[in-house]
């Protein structure tokens, strides 16, 4: 047990957060509420910077993890892309009310000020992220899905005084129900088919019966309804219907938050999930199995992109897109352990920063008070705004992978995992839809850059807080100079070891 609390430090630092954030963001100065999102980013830097002490080789090597090697790069990675994702959230969280009671034309009310409680949300569903990656057994999987998810149902419908806020929040609430009692019905059936709860022993009953030509369907349907199941966090076709709705529903900095913590956690679920059945002494993943997981990419990056083509919205085109990059996902599980896994989590790293750069040039812009909805008003953005629009256009580059920026490098590592493998169909597949994206793509990247003004674009303005926008720049220049080190962020995101 005392083994288990050492793992658990980064997550009890956030837990902690937790509870100071939930005071400071009740009391009534307005000047120590402002401290609520510094104080959140100050107990992410200290999980963030836990990490490497708490899942060093020595402690992780006597762990009994399933996937020692994950934790470590996992939490570094989520504390990295989560404190971009906080910094672009300052200044929209409670914006007019707050902005009400510094003029005076409001009081302080508990009940409406909901700025705390949004950061204790954050910092659970981040937990729940790292808690993924430290699951020991099917229970501790399943809650700490549930806990990575259910703050964000939360999150959606607090964003937004709006009916489409809320709209957004019961769609994705029932969904995400439906999702979980999919998953916890496969794990049933795991559990059912192996006689355990605890991954590595699962994985040593699934290896024995591989050996033995007793594989069954139990084991094979349950493992199926699991990953479908678990597919909801990634968006990942058939479970992505919901996205496009609760992208534009939500508000756009909540809407960077479902972009990356969910599929974080349903991507580390699938790499520990396939591990107990696939990969044991070199038999690869079953016929079943392997199918579904090839089809699920091929459909999940194709739909994704075909549908942001038809988009005239900026968020749901967001949206499309990040269903596609779950498609790219999947290649590198495909691909397993070894260099498909750590293509995996660099590709998670590259994406994340991406992701959420574009995600905060939205943030730090609005027209007529209320952020924008529809990709012209991105139109001849250099104008008034030249360095968003330069922010779009670098982060919308490195989401296609255009070379030399990160997320071609991202991309190139999960081909090259694919083809090690004997994957080329499907990165064939994976490299002709990454020509289609180029079309929705590339124009966020021309119309900021050299499209005319229209009537709408003319009406954007920055909003009043810069740190939306002073993170949106920081992120584009990580994509341009990271490549530089490329060798040490293979180094970061290695879980081989």
């Amino acid at each position: 047990m005392i083994d288990k609390l050492w793992f658990l430090v980064p997550e009890l630092i956030l837990f902690g957060g937790v509870v100071v954030v939930a005071i400071l963001g009740l009391v009534q100065s307005n000047r120590l509420r402002g401290w609520v999102p510094w104080t959140t980013a100050l107990f992410i830097l200290a999980a963030g910077a836990a990490s490497p002490f708490i899942y060093c080789d020595e402690a992780m090597g006597s762990s009994g993890l399933l996937l020692p090697g994950l934790a470590g790069p996992a939490c570094l990675i989520a504390c990295i892309v989560a404190i971009g994702l906080l910094l672009l959230s300052i200044g929209r969280v409670d914006r007019g009310y707050e902005t009400a009671i510094a003029q005076g034309r409001a009081t302080f009310d508990p009940i409406r000020a909901t700025g705390g409680e949004y950061h204790v949300f954050f910092l659970l569903s981040l937990a729940g992220l790292l808690l993924v990656s430290i699951a020991d057994d099917l229970i501790w999987l399943f809650l700490a899905l549930e806990l990575a998810s259910l703050p964000t149902y939360v999150m959606v419908a607090m964003s937004r005084g709006s009916i489409r806020a809320q709209e957004a929040a019961m769609k994705y609430f029932f969904l995400g129900a439906m999702s979980a009692a999919l998953f916890l019905y496969g794990f049933a059936l795991l559990y059912g088919a192996t006689g355990t709860l605890v991954l590595t022993e699962m994985q040593a009953a699934f290896a024995d019966q591989i050996a033995r030509g007793e594989l069954g369907m139990l084991g094979i349907v349950g493992m199926l309804l699991a990953l479908l199941g678990i597919g909801f966090k990634l968006a990942a076709v058939p479970m992505h219907l919901y996205a496009a709705d609760v992208y534009e529903g939500a508000a756009v900095h909540v809407t960077a938050f479902l972009g990356f913590i969910p599929k974080a956690a349903g991507v580390m679920a699938f790499m520990i999930l396939l591990s107990t059945m696939g990969w044991a002494e070199g038999v690869g993943l079953p016929a079943p199995i392997l199918i579904m997981l090839w089809v699920v990419s091929v459909l999940t990056m194709t739909l994704g992109n075909i549908a942001a083509l038809l988009q005239k919205s900026v968020k749901r085109m967001l949206a499309c897109s990040s269903i596609a990059h779950s498609g790219y996902l999947l290649i590198g599980i495909i691909a397993g352990p070894g260099a498909g896994f750590n293509a995996v989590m660099l590709y998670l790293l590259i994406y994340g920063i991406g992701n959420t750069a574009s995600f905060a040039v939205l943030s730090s812009l609005q027209r007529g008070g209320v952020e924008l909805e529809s990709v012209e008003d991105l139109a001849g953005l250099r104008h008034k705004h030249p360095w968003s629009a330069t922010a779009m256009a670098i982060s919308a580059g490195s989401l296609l992978g255009f070379p030399p920026l990160l997320g071609f490098w991202g991309k190139l590592a999960l081909f090259i995992a694919g083809i090690a493998s004997g994957r080329l169909v499907l990165v064939l597949v994976a490299a002709i839809n990454s020509a289609i994206s180029a079309w929705y793509y590339l124009r966020l990247v021309g119309l900021p850059l050299m499209a005319d003004r229209n009537e709408r674009s003319d009406a954007v303005e920055r909003i009043d807080s810069p740190w939306p926008r002073l993170t949106a720049l920081v992120l584009a220049a990580m994509l341009i100079m990271l490549p530089i080190i490329l060798g040490l962020l293979y180094a970061v995101t290695d879980i081989s070891s």
